[in-house]
């Protein structure tokens, strides 16, 4: 069990590096004036952090060496 959570966090933590961050799309109303509607799509970006990564594939190192003991 230890082993296999241990391959999937490290998976995760290089997938978390390696990628960096996700981006959403969001519709505003801007504009409604009876008939005439007017949208704008704002783009967010939410960062994952470098060091999340690093300690999510570090969590997995471990996990991987201690089951070997």
């Amino acid at each position: 069990m230890n082993r296999t959570l241990g391959i999937i966090l490290c998976v995760v933590g290089l997938l978390i590096l390696a990628w960096g961050g996700a981006t959403y799309t969001t519709r505003e109303k801007v504009l409604d004036i009876g008939p005439i509607h007017a949208t704008r799509d704002q783009t967010h970006t939410v960062p994952f952090m470098p060091i999340a990564g690093a300690l999510v594939l570090l969590g997995g190192v471990v996990l991987l060496v201690t089951n070997k003991r």
